[in-house]
């Protein structure tokens, strides 16, 4: 299983800056995924891994090795792209197959590793039909089998479920992760889906603007993020400007205008200007809460939404359907902010917008 290391990579295209000294390592089996809003360079980051981009500063080291002028061919690497890239004149069989006859393996050889990779991806039946006869799903799966069979233990996706319907798109997200592992490969995963990155990934990596913004477990970054912009990314968030008025060592109160706000203190002080978000389904009910009126209820499946008037403020609730059948438009209702979920972050020098903007 290959490591990874990128070391001050930076690729400008004329003027325009598509990475700026990027530093990352991926460690021997894990599954790293790599999320950011369109154009923040994920894309032209895989593309110089797999040396596809080879112009660039930096370096690549792969197990160690560096890789900056090691032909693309000769990387080891499994690239899976986003536009699903299959033969159309070539059957399943063939398109799988196709690595293994370009380097003049016996006959015996390319049929048993391509039947292994069918049986691994449950295309065994499809061995003779074309991409045309295949659904989404199946054409995607014949690109990762076709991948693998390679020999390649790394493997790059380039946003591979994106152009699926999202029901596929959910059972092949769990697919992808288990045939990682179970072949104990190294896999670094683009996607712009943040639920996606979530599900799959033993590591998130959040770009923006052609940099590192933070990385670590998902969980982490979900509940406890370093930055303001990966809170506002990586889910949905409530976000409140206030100031800090109250200060002790271990809690802080924020007037956010029209309510207090309480939370755990990281180092603030009394009038410091701050940034405080909260996430919709960590907001609970409670009889001693504050009350507000209910603007609009929104059934989005097993979960639903609530616009709710806090003194004012629009605050978003998210919660199962059934905790919420009781409420309509216009009940009032009673909600307090657990403090151990409440995330506040110093005001940016250059204002809120231009630090959450996702452009």
């Amino acid at each position: 299983m290959p490591s990874i290391r990128v070391e001050g990579v930076t690729k400008r295209f004329g003027k325009f800056t598509a990475l700026e000294n990027i530093n990352i390592s991926v460690n021997d089996g894990e599954y790293v995924s790599i999320i950011g809003p369109s154009g923040c360079g994920k894309t032209t980051l895989l593309r110089i891994i797999a040396g596809i981009i080879r112009e660039y500063e930096g370096h690549v080291y792969i197990d160690g090795e560096l890789f900056d002028d090691k032909p693309l061919e000769k990387r080891g690497i499994g690239y899976v792209f986003q536009n699903i890239a299959l033969f159309p004149n070539m059957n399943v069989g063939g398109n799988v197959s196709y690595s293994l006859r370009a380097k003049r393996f016996d006959s015996k050889t390319i049929r048993s590793v391509t039947l292994e990779m069918l049986e691994l991806m449950k295309l065994t039946d499809r061995y003779y039909d074309y991409p045309a006869r295949l659904s989404g799903g199946m054409q995607q799966k014949t690109a990762l089998a076709r991948a693998l069979a390679s020999g390649a233990k790394l493997l790059l996706l380039d946003e591979p479920l994106s152009l699926l319907d999202l029901k596929v798109r959910t059972e092949l997200r769990y697919e992808l992760r288990r045939i990682v592992k179970d072949l104990g490969l190294t896999a670094i995963h683009v996607t712009h889906d943040q639920e996606e990155a979530m599900a799959i990934s033993d590591r998130i990596i959040v770009m923006r603007r052609a940099r590192v913004v933070e990385e670590g477990a998902p969980l982490n970054l979900y509940l406890r993020p370093k930055k303001i912009f990966t809170a506002y990314f990586l889910g949905e968030s409530n976000v409140l400007e206030g100031s800090v008025v109250n200060a002790d060592e271990k809690s802080l109160e924020v007037d956010v205008g029209s309510l207090i706000v309480k939370a755990r203190n990281t180092g603030f002080q009394i009038g410091d200007k701050v940034v405080v978000i909260i996430r919709p389904e960590l907001i609970k009910f409670s009889s001693e809460g504050i009350e507000g009126v209910v603007l609009k209820k929104i059934m989005e499946g097993f979960i639903s939404r609530l616009i709710v008037n806090v003194n004012g403020l629009k605050i978003t609730i998210k919660k199962p359907y059934w905790r919420i059948q009781g409420i309509s438009v216009d009940s009032r209702i009673k909600i307090c902010f657990p403090e151990e979920h409440v995330l506040v972050y110093g005001y940016p020098e250059r204002g809120l917008y231009s630090e959450i903007s996702l452009y």
